[in-house]
C-alpha cells in the first residue's frame, strides 16, 4: 500500500484578540522553549473547520454531533413520514436507539411538567446519511405488529458503521458503550502557539447608559465599567490528515472511494486554511487569514515542524523571521530523517515569507487545495 500523508503548516498573525479562553477568561496559554506562548487549543480550531465545512460540503456529505439523538431522529422521521405524529416518532426514535446499542438517559431538565427526551449520555457523532437509515427503519417498524421487534431484526447497529460523513470521518467518533462503533480520527490538529514570547493585556472599558446620558440632571458616571484580557500574536499552526485512514473511513457504502476522498482533502484544506475560532469575535474584530502556508504530501510519516519555533523570535520582523527559521527547520528535518516530501506547495500573502519559496512551488491557496486533492487522488487510484 503506497502511504499518503497531507501535512500542512500555518504562520497567521493575529491581532489584539481573545479567540480562545480558558475557565478564569484569559488567552489561553502554554510554555514553550521556556517561555509563555499564546495558545488556541486544536479543539477550538477543530470546531472552527467543522462549522466552515457547511459552506464546501453538501448537507448530506456532513454530520451533527449532539446528546439529543432522540429528538434529532425523531424530527427526521416526521419529516419523512408526517403521518406520524411527533410524539410516536420520539417513541420510535427511542426504540431505534435501543436497537441500535445506544444505551439513552433522562435528560437532566426533564421534569413531570415538561418531560424532555431522552438524551445519550455523552455527545454522538451521526452522518446525515446514519440518522436517514435509522429513520427509514423505524418508519418501516412502525407499520409492524410488532415495531420493537421489528426494529431489532433491522441491523441498525451495522447501519450506524457505514456511510460514515466527511466530518466524522476526519475528526473520529468514540462511542462510550459500544466500542465497535468507535471511528479512529483520520485528521489531526495541534494546538496552535505563538511564535514568539507573549504576554496578556487588559483593556479596561466603559458602557454609556444612553437614556441616563441625556438627562443633565444625572451624574456624568458610566452605567458600566470592566475589563477583558486580549493578547496579540503570529501563530504556528499545524494540522495532517492520514489519507488512507481516511479513505478507509470513508469506504463504506456507496460514498466512498477516491473521489470522495479527494472532496474530504480539499474541503479539510480550505477550511482550515480559511477558519478562525470565533472567541470575543464582536469585541476585537480580529479576523484575518494566514500570512503563509505550506501543504506537503509524504509518504514517510506526519511532521510537526513546531521545532523551527523553539527558540523563540524577540524582535524584528515575525513573520520574516519565522519563514526563515520554518524552512530552514523543515530542510534540516528532512535531510537528517529521510523525509523528503513527495510534493509542497506554498502559499504566501505576506513578501516577508518569501524564504518558505525554497520549500516548493509558489500557488495560490485555491491551486495548491486543488493539486492536493489530485495527487491524493491518484495516488489511491494508483494504490488500487
Amino acid at each position: 500500500m503506497t502511504r499518503t500523508i497531507i501535512d500542512i503548516n500555518i504562520l497567521q498573525t493575529v491581532p489584539p484578540s481573545n479567540i480562545n479562553r480558558d475557565d478564569t477568561g484569559s488567552p489561553k496559554t502554554a510554555v514553550y522553549g521556556g517561555v509563555r506562548r499564546s495558545r488556541v487549543s486544536s479543539q477550538a480550531w477543530k470546531r472552527a473547520t467543522r462549522v466552515a465545512f457547511a459552506s464546501l460540503l453538501d448537507q448530506e456529505d456532513l454530520g451533527t454531533r449532539t446528546k439529543r439523538v432522540v429528538e434529532l431522529l425523531a424530527e427526521r422521521i416526521h419529516q419523512k413520514d408526517d403521518s406520524i405524529p411527533p410524539a410516536r416518532a420520539l417513541e420510535l426514535a427511542t426504540l431505534a436507539f435501543g436497537a441500535a446499542g445506544i444505551k439513552l438517559t433522562e435528560s437532566r431538565k426533564s421534569t413531570k411538567e415538561n418531560p424532555l427526551p431522552a438524551e445519550s449520555g455523552y455527545l454522538l457523532f451521526l452522518s446525515a446519511r446514519q440518522i436517514d437509515h435509522l429513520a427509514e427503519a423505524a418508519i418501516a417498524a412502525n407499520a409492524a405488529q410488532d415495531p420493537e421487534a421489528s426494529l431489532k431484526g433491522a441491523g441498525l447497529k451495522r447501519s450506524l458503521d457505514v456511510e460514515h460523513s466527511v466530518d466524522l470521518a476526519l475528526f473520529g467518533r468514540m462511542v462510550a458503550d459500544s466500542s465497535d462503533l468507535n471511528v479512529d480520527a483520520s485528521a489531526q490538529v495541534a494546538h496552535a502557539i505563538s511564535v514568539h514570547p507573549v504576554e496578556t493585556e487588559f483593556d479596561y472599558f466603559t458602557a454609556v447608559d444612553d437614556h441616563k446620558a441625556a438627562d443633565t440632571e444625572e451624574d456624568a458616571g458610566a452605567g458600566m465599567i470592566g475589563t477583558v484580557e486580549f493578547s496579540s500574536s503570529t501563530l504556528y499552526r499545524y494540522a495532517t490528515i492520514d489519507v488512507n485512514r481516511l479513505h478507509d473511513n470513508l469506504g463504506h457504502g456507496d460514498g466512498g472511494g477516491a473521489d470522495a476522498t479527494r472532496r474530504a482533502v480539499e474541503a479539510f484544506l480550505q477550511a482550515f486554511s480559511r477558519s478562525m475560532p470565533t472567541g470575543k469575535q464582536n469585541t476585537f474584530a480580529n479576523r484575518t487569514l494566514p500570512d503563509a502556508i505550506v501543504i506537503t504530501v509524504r509518504d514517510s510519516q506526519p511532521v510537526n515542524l513546531v521545532g523551527a519555533f523553539e527558540e523563540p523570535i524577540r524582535e524584528g520582523s515575525r513573520i520574516g523571521k519565522a519563514s526563515a527559521a520554518l524552512a530552514e527547520h523543515a530542510a534540516s528535518v528532512d535531510a537528517a530523517y529521510g523525509t523528503t516530501p513527495v510534493a509542497t506547495w506554498v502559499v504566501r500573502a505576506a513578501p516577508a515569507a518569501a524564504p518558505l519559496d525554497r520549500l516548493g512551488e509558489s500557488v495560490t491557496l485555491d491551486a495548491a487545495v486543488k493539486r492536493a486533492g489530485e495527487l491524493t487522488a491518484q495516488r489511491l487510484q494508483d494504490d488500487r
